[in-house]
């Protein structure tokens, strides 16, 4: 707990920038993005929890395939955290947070197969994609074309990696049928 007694920004403000983007429609965006940032951390820790827990004969492969699949949407994270900044308002932080402004929901705790829990990130990423390409769509008709442009290349890399676990839960496999479940 924080003994700061000084709030410099309070969460859920806007503030003007110098980006010289209009209150109202920075506000909508800010809202956006932050959805888009509670997205990113919730799928982030399901990637971790299966990067931590897969096992079986593609072990390695998927084992870095989550790390680098992880570590793609902190990076995005990171660049959507700053941006909601840039246009004046507050990113939104800590656990609970991210969790209540999140639009997808986490599997539980338990541990699941690899093909399962790479299943379960397939769904989550497929919200995602759905929700960044409405967002978008938002920045653009709102004229912010550089909130627009970075949603989009961050969607490259998300879609990017939602077509590699696609790959991954196709049939073709060395694992015996059977013991995929």
């Amino acid at each position: 707990m924080s003994t700061q007694k000084t709030v410099r920004r309070q969460a859920g403000s806007v503030e003007e920038s110098s980006l010289r983007l209009d209150e109202e429609k920075a506000s909508q965006i800010i809202e956006a993005l932050n959805t888009d940032l509670a997205n990113a951390y919730v799928l982030y820790h399901q990637l971790k929890k299966h990067h931590w827990n897969v096992e079986g004969a593609e072990f390695r492969d998927l084992h870095i395939f989550l790390q680098e699949a992880y570590e793609t949407i902190e990076e995005g994270a990171d660049i959507i955290a700053e941006r909601a900044q840039a246009i004046g308002g507050v990113p939104v932080s800590g656990m609970s947070n991210l969790e209540e402004r999140a639009t997808v929901t986490p599997e539980d705790e338990d541990v699941y197969s690899a093909r399962a829990s790479l299943e379960n990130d397939l769904e989550m990423y497929g919200d995602i994609i759905e929700g960044m390409r409405e967002h978008i769509r938002l920045a653009n008709n709102l004229g912010d074309y550089a909130t627009e442009q970075l949603l989009k290349e961050i969607l490259v890399d998300v879609e990017e990696d939602a077509h590699h676990i696609e790959h991954y839960l196709e049939d073709d496999t060395l694992v015996v049928e059977g013991a995929l479940n």
